[in-house]
């Protein structure tokens, strides 16, 4: 399964995207701000421009997985309900770590995680847990062999 992240607004406390599966629209993201980084790069420029909980994840391809149970999120009883607390988590991010795809409604849910929802409001997403849940059921329904793209439409 493909997903791509095509962010498409960038400023200095958050970046906003367009998320799709497979060639289809599913919602939109908030992150925190593109610094520029991209999974090329050397791991020593990633560690220089990143600014910890600030930043966006690289631009490129990485892998996603759905059986990771996440040590922040088991301790929600909405995440417990819902999927056990495994998260969509994106893995070999250089750099980062524990990136996880989770609702919430700006930058500062974010701390380096993709969040999901819809962009009607400026700097922000709306409606996170039904884009949530509708981005899940699709993840979860491929089981494995999920990765994702992310590229922007912006220069950073």
């Amino acid at each position: 399964m493909k997903v791509e992240l095509k962010r498409v607004f960038n400023c200095p406390t958050y970046c906003i995207g367009h998320l799709y599966v497979d060639g289809f629209y599913v919602c939109d993201t908030i992150e925190d701000t593109d610094r520029g980084l991209s999974q090329g790069m050397p791991l020593s420029e990633v560690i220089k421009r990143k600014v910890k909980h600030q930043t966006a994840i690289p631009t490129g391809s990485f892998p996603v997985v759905m059986n990771i149970v996440s040590n922040s999120f088991k301790k929600k009883n909405y995440y417990m309900k819902y999927c056990r607390g495994k998260m969509p988590r994106i893995l070999s991010v250089p750099g980062f770590d524990g990136i996880l795809i989770h609702r919430g409604n700006d930058q500062n849910s974010s701390s380096g995680c993709l969040i999901v929802g819809y962009n009607k409001v400026k700097g922000k997403v709306v409606e996170s847990q039904a884009a949530f849940e509708k981005l899940y059921e699709i993840l979860a329904s491929a089981k494995d062999n999920i990765s994702i793209t992310i590229t922007r439409t912006y220069k950073a």
